[in-house]
């Protein structure tokens, strides 16, 4: 299985990924295609989308933990490695603790 989210895509990437993947959101695609596709599609989106498109693209793999995520450009959210295991990185810029400052 392969997924790819991006900020923003253009039209003949777009158009291209409709071949194999459903659209269930703009800009959201999702495709159970074999392996060897879904490689040269990963490699092929991140050859051609520019650094604007902000890509997050997460295929699945045979080895532990099942999953591989590449990012393009500046995602809207970011990834991090932690103990080996990637990660996305949900950063709240308003999240105040309930703790009151001393």
């Amino acid at each position: 299985m392969i997924v790819i989210v991006a900020n923003s895509l253009p039209p003949a990437i777009r158009g291209k990924l409709k071949l194999w993947f459903v659209e269930p959101k703009p800009n959201v695609f999702v495709s159970g295609v074999k392996d060897s596709l879904a490689d040269r599609v990963v490699d092929l989106v991140l050859k051609y989308a520019p650094e604007s498109s902000g890509l997050l693209v997460f295929k699945s793999t045979r080895e532990a933990p099942f999953y591989r995520i590449y990012a393009h450009g500046t995602p809207a959210k970011t990834l991090d490695v932690l103990t080996g295991f990637q990660l996305i990185v949900d950063r709240n810029d308003g999240f105040r603790s309930s703790e009151p400052d001393f």
